[in-house]
């Protein structure tokens, strides 16, 4: 098998349904290197089945922060990594019925190291610029739909993600849209535990 899947987990091991950090080998001499990005065989045995519909790629400066979005009408689970540079890279648990609900899970998607993370239907994403330049891919499950666009503040004190030791200080840089989302609400429905949006 040409990945390592690593299911994540919190702090205290309670493990985060589907979503996983993968570690593709990488083969390398003086010449420079190969490795499989994605493999429909090795994902299926490690038992993910998902479908992969639309790539996109994204290109942001040091210091940029962008999140934490999700989709409501075509939920996307998400194959991401850094093309070049490095990102901390942020999953919100918001399935309401998952034992790890409004629970999040960050990584650090390095270019260097060609890790990836795999997010799936019914969390919240996003990332902060940790190099100079970050040039960002992802692979989706479903076709983005601005129609059903959705998102979290990225400092919401509930979910309180650890942001400082990775900000230092620094204000992060915001699209206005990421500057307008709303605080998470435990009482709210968000997604079933499959994914699917129940709001």
């Amino acid at each position: 098998m040409a990945f390592d899947f690593k299911n994540c987990a919190l702090a205290d091991g309670t493990e985060i349904k589907g979503l996983y950090e993968i570690q593709p080998k990488i083969f390398g001499d003086e010449r420079g290197y190969f490795l499989e990005t994605y493999s429909e065989r090795d994902f299926f045995e490690a038992g993910l089945t998902m479908k992969f519909v639309q790539d996109n790629q994204s290109k942001s400066s040091k210091g940029v922060l962008r999140g934490l979005h999700f989709q409501t009408l075509h939920p996307q689970g998400k194959l991401v990594r850094s093309l070049e540079g490095r990102v901390y890279d942020v999953a919100v648990d918001i399935r309401k019925n998952s034992p790890t609900f409004g629970k999040y899970h960050g990584v650090i998607l390095d270019s260097e190291k060609q890790n990836m993370f795999y997010i799936p239907e019914g969390f919240a994403h996003g990332f902060y610029v940790l190099s100079e330049v970050a040039v960002f891919a992802y692979k989706c499950t479903d076709f983005y739909d601005p129609k059903g666009e959705g998102g979290l503040m990225w400092n919401d004190p509930l979910i309180a993600i650890n942001w400082k030791d990775i900000i230092s200080n620094i204000e992060p840089i915001l699209s206005e849209k990421d500057k307008k989302h709303p605080l998470f609400n435990p009482n709210e429905n968000y997604f079933d535990i499959n994914g699917k949006w129940i709001r």
